[in-house]
């Protein structure tokens, strides 16, 4: 489901993530973990419905932007388990 390679952009190709009034704040846990979420809710709703799952990789740009990858890992690792603690 998360195929990282499959779905980066070409080589110098990753943008800045554009400003959320949500997180004014330097710390951008929050905002990384949000748009963790809300990857994976659009994942879920446009897959359930069978739309094109096109508009999704916004949030995937930009949580793998702010995220460490440790952190994505581990979070991937619990939604596999049933073990993550956020609401997808």
């Amino acid at each position: 489901m998360l195929d990282v390679e499959a779905q980066k952009p070409p080589p110098g190709k990753w943008t800045t993530p554009h400003f959320d009034p949500r997180f004014p704040n330097q710390n951008q846990t929050r905002n990384c973990y949000q748009n963790f979420l809300d990857y994976h809710r659009c994942m879920k709703s446009t897959n359930r419905r069978g739309k094109n799952t096109q508009p999704c990789e916004y949030y995937f740009r930009v949580f793998h932007s702010l995220c460490p990858i440790s952190w994505v890992q581990r979070w991937t690792e619990q939604i596999k388990q049933g073990t993550f603690a956020g609401k997808i």
